[in-house]
C-alpha cells in the first residue's frame, strides 16, 4: 500500500488503531506504512504511572495523571475487549475491579501479541501537523527526545490519539496564593497516603473527585469535603465525608463556600477537569471542545469534518472506553483503506449536529449511556469489529452506578459476567477499603 499514516500516541486510543491495521493484515489485506510518535518512554498513554509531576527529565509536559493505588471505577466487563478477554489474557477469572497495574498488562498484553512495536518511536513528541493543499498531505515535525532533533516527515493521513486527560483545567480561588497548605490538580496527584491525618478538600464533583477522596479516606486522611459548582454527588458516604457548594475563597486555612458555611482544610486537591489541549495542530485542523458526549466537527465522532484525512480518536466524555476506541480505529482504519465512503461535507454536518440534538435531549447518566451505546452500535454496523454487545454493556452501567449510590467504598465487591466468555468474575477475596497494597502480583495471588 503506497500511502503513510502518522498516529500521535501510544495509549490506548493509539494501541487501537495500529491493532485495527493487525486485524485487516492478518486477513491478507495490504496496509500503508505506520509511524506511531510516542512522547513518553512506554505504551499505554494514561494508564503508566510515574512519580514525575509538572516536567519530565526532558522538560517536556508530563502526560500522565495517573497515581499511586488508583483502582478500576467502572466494571472491567464493559470495557473489555471483544477480540481479547481478561480471563485469555491472565489464565483465570479475575474480580471486576481491579488495580491500575492489572489494567496496564492488560491493554499491552494484546498488543505484544503481534509485533505492533515496531511501528512506534518512543520518546518522541509531536511539534506541529501542517496541511498543505496542493500536495493533499501532512508535514508532520518531531522531536527525537533521546537524540535531541528536530524532524519532519511527509504523510497522507494523520490520527490524533493522544487523550484528552493531561493538561489540567486550573480554576482560580482568591487567597489560593496564601493557603499555607498543599494545592495541588489531581492531574499532580500522586500519593493518597500524603494526605493521611489531613482534612482534604476536593474542589469539583466529577469521577476523579470521587475517587481521589475515597483514595485519601482509604490511606488516613481525617475529613473529606467535596465542594461542587453545579449538584451534589448525592452518594451515602461515611461521616468524615461532607458536600458543599462552590468554593468562593480561602483565607488561611479555612475555605469559604458559596452557602455560606466555611470549614478549616490542610489541603485542596483541584479535582476541575481538563483541556482538550493539542498545541501541534493549527486552527484549521484542531478539535475544540469541553468534555462532553458529542464534540462537534467529528463525523461520526471521528473523521475532522474539514479535512477528512484527519482523524480524532477517544476525544469523547467516557462510559465505554477501550472498545469504543477499538469501534472507533477500525472505521477510521476503513475510510483510510477506501472501504467506506464519507459522504459531502454538509451531510457529515448535518450528521454530527443530529448527535448533538440528541446528546442534548439527555437528562440522566442513563440517558447518557444509552446515548452512547446508541453512538457504538452505529460504528459497529459499519466495520467488521465483532459485536461486543454494547446494549448488554449499558445495563452493567446503569446497575454499577446503583451500585455506588449504595456505597461508594464497596460498590467494587460487586461481580460482573463478562460479555466475550460468559463467566462471571469471582468476588474481591479482601474488602477494597483493606486492600493496601495494589501492585498486579499482589492482586493476583490474593484474588
Amino acid at each position: 500500500m503506497s500511502f503513510r499514516v502518522a498516529i500521535i500516541g501510544a495509549g490506548p486510543s493509539g494501541l487501537a488503531q495500529l491493532r485495527a491495521f493487525e486485524a485487516a493484515e492478518k486477513q491478507g489485506v495490504a496496509i500503508p506504512e505506520i509511524v506511531c510518535f510516542e512522547k513518553q518512554e512506554d505504551w499505554g498513554g494514561i494508564w503508566n504511572y510515574t512519580w514525575r509531576t509538572g516536567l519530565d527529565e526532558y522538560g517536556e509536559p508530563v502526560h500522565g495523571s495517573m497515581y499511586r493505588y488508583l483502582w478500576s471505577n467502572g466494571p472491567k466487563e464493559a470495557l473489555e475487549f471483544a477480540d481479547y478477554s481478561f480471563e485469555e489474557h491472565f489464565g483465570r477469572p479475575i474480580p471486576s475491579y481491579p488495580p491500575r497495574e492489572v489494567l496496564w498488562d492488560y491493554i499491552v498484553g494484546r498488543v505484544k501479541k503481534g509485533n505492533l512495536r515496531r511501528f512506534i518511536r518512543f520518546r518522541t513528541p509531536v511539534r506541529d501537523v501542517s496541511y498543505d493543499e496542493s500536495s493533499g498531505k501532512f508535514t508532520v515535525t518531531v522531536r527525537d527526545l533521546k537524540n535531541d532533533h528536530l524532524y519532519s516527515e511527509v504523510f497522507d493521513y494523520v490520527v490524533v490519539a493522544a487523550g484528552h486527560f493531561s493538561t489540567p483545567n486550573v480554576p482560580e480561588f482568591p487567597g489560593l496564593d496564601k493557603f499555607p497548605g498543599r494545592v495541588l490538580h489531581a492531574h499532580d496527584f500522586r500519593d493518597a497516603a500524603e494526605f493521611a491525618g489531613k482534612r482534604v478538600l476536593c474542589v469539583g464533583s466529577s469521577y476523579s473527585s470521587e475517587d481521589i477522596g475515597t483514595q485519601c479516606y482509604k490511606y488516613g486522611a481525617k475529613e473529606i469535603t467535596f465542594s461542587y459548582r453545579s449538584n451534589p454527588m448525592g452518594f451515602a458516604f461515611p461521616e468524615a465525608f461532607s458536600e458543599v457548594p462552590l468554593l468562593l475563597k480561602v483565607e488561611g486555612k479555612t475555605a469559604h463556600f458559596k452557602d455560606g458555611t466555611k470549614k478549616e482544610v490542610d489541603a485542596i486537591i483541584l479535582c476541575t477537569g481538563y483541556q482538550h489541549h493539542f498545541p501541534f495542530l493549527p486552527d484549521e485542523l484542531r478539535l475544540k471542545t469541553n468534555n462532553r458526549l458529542w464534540p462537534l466537527g467529528l463525523y461520526k465522532g471521528v473523521v475532522w469534518e474539514k479535512n477528512p484525512k484527519l482523524f480524532y480518536l477517544g476525544m469523547q466524555d467516557q462510559y465505554y472506553t477501550f472498545n469504543m476506541f477499538d469501534v472507533q480505529a477500525w472505521f477510521a482504519r476503513d475510510v483510510m483503506l477506501g472501504k467506506v465512503s464519507l459522504p459531502s461535507l454538509e451531510d457529515m454536518q448535518a450528521d454530527s449536529a443530529a448527535y448533538r440534538v440528541a446528546e442534548e435531549a439527555g437528562t440522566t447518566p442513563a440517558d447518557g449511556i444509552d446515548f452512547q451505546c446508541g453512538y457504538i452500535r452505529d460504528l459497529l454496523g459499519r466495520t467488521d469489529y465483532p459485536d461486543f454487545k454494547p446494549e448488554v454493556m449499558a445495563e452493567q452501567f446503569k446497575e454499577w452506578k446503583h451500585h455506588k449510590e449504595e456505597n461508594v467504598l464497596t460498590y467494587r465487591h460487586h461481580s460482573f459476567r463478562s460479555i466475550i466468555t460468559g463467566t462471571l468474575a469471582p468476588p474481591l477475596h479482601t474488602a477494597w477499603m483493606e486492600q493496601k497494597e495494589d501492585s498486579l502480583k499482589s492482586f493476583l495471588a490474593n484474588n
